[in-house]
């Protein structure tokens, strides 16, 4: 099991610390409903310094990245950064990921935890082009400081202005008095802020100096559980629950990341997937009765008939109802459609509903 560089931090503050990807994490501190509902209101900070970080250099670094992500890379300026996914050769996803262009030739890819060496691997089969590749994982930390006082709360710790830093963009620059820190207008919750990239030797000083100047907007330490009921509100994917290996982008409603304007690993097949169709979607539905949807309860009919299956779910704090995400039938992924889902021995009435479930 690994740690982070701020274990022993997360450990001295009475974190409840899980396995979760090969890594000791925080999973909670004082409650997921109470750190969930500081994200959204004021300010919170989670470490996710087990996400995966590879840097690709040369003049072949976008032609290797165009090859192997469904998103179009080539519109990236430096300073821009881009939600894409890696498909397989099987119709589906290696793993879901951010690409963000730090100069002219040189990339700097961000990928989920449990995927590292999956991705590095599968980037590295299709590397013919002789891009320099660093795995940089180890040796980063990653903190989110998300909610609607961050720009305020930081301000105080950067000479850029954190409120011109627009959503996917970032900066190269100073941070918590330690030089060429990534700030990055991204992040997990749908509630603003920012995603900080250093090296582990920095990261306890920048996680100090971030919690005395949020002391005064009620800053609060967040565990990877309020980080999950975060997302599932903004309808955002988790990878191996809502996408995975036999997912295709098109099912998942990630066409808006599939850009058939080039050619890319596969693209062939989901270009006529995109033509004729898909036989099932991932819809965000809302129950109508009592119960919580779980990861892998069955989706039904009126008649009891399996439609499909829940891939998230949970009792959502700030919309206070039972929310999910799941595949089902085209036919019963329209908005409104009557769905069920069975929870134990009862059919619990639910509805699909467009996504987010939260609006601010």
């Amino acid at each position: 099991m690994k740690n982070t560089a701020l274990t022993h931090i997360h450990e001295s503050l009475g974190a409840k610390m899980v396995p979760f990807a090969g890594f000791n994490m925080p999973v909670q501190y004082e409650g997921v409903t109470a750190e969930h509902e500081t994200v959204r209101n004021s300010v919170g900070v989670f470490d996710v310094s087990h996400m995966g970080e590879f840097l690709l250099t040369g003049p072949n670094a976008l032609a290797l990245i165009q090859k192997v992500t469904s998103n179009d890379a080539s519109t990236l300026t430096i300073g821009r950064a881009q939600y894409s996914c890696l498909p397989n050769a099987e119709g589906g996803i290696v793993d879901d990921l951010i690409v963000y262009r730090m100069k002219e030739e040189q990339y700097l890819l961000v990928v989920n935890a449990s995927n590292i060496e999956k991705d590095w691997n599968w980037i590295s089969s299709h590397n013919d082009l002789g891009v320099d590749m660093k795995n940089l994982s180890d040796d980063y930390s990653l903190l989110a400081i998300q909610g609607p006082k961050a720009v305020e709360a930081m301000q105080a710790l950067t000479s850029v202005s954190l409120s011109e830093i627009k959503y996917y963009h970032f900066e190269v620059a100073d941070f918590a008095g330690i030089e060429h820190v990534i700030i990055s207008a991204t992040g997990y919750t749908g509630s603003g802020g920012f995603e900080i990239y250093c090296k582990n030797a920095e990261v306890e000083q920048i996680w100090n100096k971030v919690f005395e100047a949020g002391a005064p907007f009620g800053i609060k330490p967040i565990g990877l559980a309020a980080r999950d009921t975060l997302r599932l509100e903004m309808g955002f994917c988790l990878y191996g629950n809502d996408i995975n290996d036999s997912t295709s982008p098109l099912e998942a409603g990630l066409g808006w990341i599939t850009k058939f304007t080039k050619d890319f690993v596969n693209s062939e097949n989901l270009k006529k997937q995109k033509e004729e169709g898909v036989s099932r979607k991932l819809v965000g539905f809302e129950l109508l009765e009592r119960g919580i949807p779980r990861h892998d309860y069955e989706i039904v009919d009126a008649n009891g008939n399996n439609i499909g299956i829940v891939t998230s779910g949970t009792m959502a704090p700030s919309v206070g109802k039972g929310i999910g995400m799941g595949y089902v039938k085209t036919e019963f992924a329209t908005i409104d459609s009557e769905i069920y889902i069975q929870i134990r021995n009862n059919k619990v009435l639910a509805k699909v509903v467009k996504m987010p479930f939260y609006k601010k």
